[in-house]
């Protein structure tokens, strides 16, 4: 493709601008998305060690109350001994007695692997103390850290919420300063590619994409073109210095 001269060239001066400020901008919005994400992050890891630790809770409150349970149950197979050693010794007969001795030790045979399992009981207790600690000195860790990064996320909102202003007013400001074919040109781009709509060309690379500027297309650059890549589509223009 020959050219002569463009009607309006295009200042690389201005696409170079226009390059700084849709990444800024770019990075600015994907900054503002993510303070709401941090928060909700936060505050659901809050949510989850709220739970563990209430399923600890629970989970200790439940031993406890099958532990307390097994107790009272000694406590009446032992009654129920003591009136059956009371009645051992009131016996009439010697079937009565013999029948009194064997429920006697029917009965203590069943406390003897009762009172081994309230033991075995009260030692899951102990263990689960620990974990209950563990569990409320994380969950003062989350509050802290979603504290810390509610304040962080406040005080950066407006500072972000300025500078994208501030940018998208020198954005429209530049813009401007583009003749109006390649204006439109960029204008479609930009709707495509967003952020991405430009690119540097480096030793006849494109430095969106890495492939080979021919030479004339490198000419076309410098001479004003709006030139875009052929391999990627953006819009082309050469860094300062180059």
């Amino acid at each position: 493709m020959s050219r002569s001269s463009p009607k309006e060239s295009v200042d690389a001066d201005v696409l170079r601008t226009l390059h700084r400020i849709h990444q800024q901008l770019a990075d600015l919005r994907e900054r503002r998305a993510r303070g709401p994400r941090q928060l909700r992050n936060a505050d659901a890891h809050v949510a989850h060690q709220e739970q563990l630790l209430a399923s600890i809770r629970e989970e200790d409150k439940a031993m406890r109350t099958a532990a307390d349970k097994k107790q009272l149950d000694l406590k009446a197979a032992e009654a129920r001994i003591d009136d059956l050693r009371a009645k051992l010794i009131r016996a009439s007969s010697n079937k009565e007695y013999q029948a009194l001795k064997e429920q006697i030790a029917a009965l203590e045979m069943a406390n003897s692997v009762l009172a081994d399992e309230i033991l075995e009981a009260l030692e899951k207790i102990d263990l689960v103390h620990p974990k209950i600690a563990e569990a409320e000195a994380a969950l003062e860790k989350a509050r802290e850290k979603a504290r810390q990064t509610h304040d962080k996320v406040e005080q950066e909102m407006p500072v972000i919420e300025s500078d994208i202003a501030r940018l998208e007013a020198e954005l429209k400001e530049t813009e401007a300063a583009l003749p109006a074919e390649a204006k439109e040109l960029y204008r479609r781009v930009v709707r495509q590619r967003g952020e991405d709509a430009l690119a540097a060309v480096e030793e006849q690379t494109c430095l969106g994409c890495y492939t080979n500027v021919p030479l004339n297309v490198c000419n076309q650059i410098l001479l004003g073109y709006p030139v875009f890549c052929k391999t990627c589509g953006r819009m082309l223009y050469i860094p300062e210095g180059a």
